[in-house]
This record gives C-alpha cells, sequence and structure tokens, in this order.
C-alpha cells in the first residue's frame, strides 16, 4: 500500500525536514537530472544507474526519492523498482511538485508514470496544484532528506543543476553519472 503525504505550508514542511534524522538521511539517497537523455548515451547511463544504485544498497542505503519528472527521474524510478526483486527492502519514494504534473504529457509517459506511481511505497506531494515553485520545493524536499543524491547533470542551468548545487550546500555526496564523479 502506498502512503500519501500532502505537505500544505512552509511550517509543515520545516517541521518535516527538521524531525528527519540524520541516521535516516545516511540510508537515503535521491535522484536528479536531465529530462532529456541523449539516446546514445542512455543504456550506458541507465546500465552505471543500476550499478550505482546496487553499491549504495551495499553500503546500507534504503531509501530512494525520486521527482516523477520525464527523463532521469523515471529512469532513475523505474531502476528502484526493477531492483526491489532482488532487493526487496528498498523503498521507492515519490517526491511530487504537485498532483497534476503529468496534465500535458503524452499519452505513453502517463501510462508509465501510472505505472510507478502505483508502485511506489510512498507519495508526497510538496503542493497540492502547480504553483510558481514548486518544481524548486520539491527539488529542495528530495535533498534535504537524502545523504547522497545520484544524478545525471550535464548542463550549467536548469533543475539538476539547482539540486545538485544546493545538495553540495548542504553536505549531501554527489555521484554524478555524467561525469563519474563522486564528491
Amino acid at each position: 500500500m502506498t502512503n500519501i503525504v500532502i505537505l500544505n505550508n512552509i511550517m509543515e514542511i520545516k517541521y518535516m525536514i527538521y524531525s528527519f534524522s540524520a541516521e535516516r538521511r545516511k540510508i537515503t539517497c535521491c535522484f536528479t537530472g536531465h529530462r532529456k537523455i541523449p539516446a546514445s548515451e542512455y543504456e550506458t547511463i541507465k546500465k552505471r544507474l543500476e550499478n550505482e544504485i546496487i553499491g549504495l544498497i551495499e553500503q546500507g542505503v534504503r531509501y530512494f526519492g525520486a521527482g516523477g519528472a520525464l527523463g532521469f527521474d523515471t529512469m532513475a524510478a523505474l531502476a528502484v523498482l526493477r531492483l526491489k526483486k532482488n532487493f526487496p527492502h528498498i523503498r521507492l519514494i515519490l517526491v511530487l511538485p504537485c498532483k497534476d504534473q503529468a496534465k500535458s504529457w503524452r499519452e505513453e509517459d502517463i501510462k508509465i508514470y501510472g505505472q510507478i506511481l502505483s508502485r511506489a511505497d510512498k507519495l508526497v506531494y510538496t503542493s497540492e496544484n502547480y504553483e510558481k515553485g514548486c518544481m524548486h520545493k520539491r527539488n529542495r524536499h528530495l535533498a534535504d532528506h537524502s545523504g547522497v543524491c545520484l544524478c545525471y547533470q550535464t548542463k550549467t542551468s536548469g533543475g539538476a543543476f539547482y539540486t545538485v548545487n544546493y545538495a553540495r550546500q548542504k553536505g549531501i555526496q554527489i555521484i554524478n553519472l555524467a561525469l563519474s564523479e563522486k564528491s
């Protein structure tokens, strides 16, 4: 059964962050990355992603947070769901910016998104409806609750860039599949 949480105000979000223990962060990884992954790199990134997730599991990471966006977020969520067959103790937590995130997506993407939602262990909505800043709120929530950020970031602008920098400022370990970087 999937748990659903809706964060309604900034005080509730701050409480969630402060009450989230340092020990729990150590066993939590968030994902962030670009919506478009070059077709020529897709299979390589997918394989590296799975290998990194397995390595994190072997180090004790149990919770994996994804933002539900197209591209890398979808790839990461699907990887966690595949790996649950061999590692049934891991959990996929979707931290979503709003309930209608997929309303303008292609039908094929909406179908995959629906499958991921139905198989996730927990859903967190950082806003009820789309509003200015809801994507950043989602990204900060992911980073604030994680000890590791596994990303695919090649650009110096956009949501993935923002999230990786935010995570780095918070002292979170960054693993960038685009650079083979661990910091």
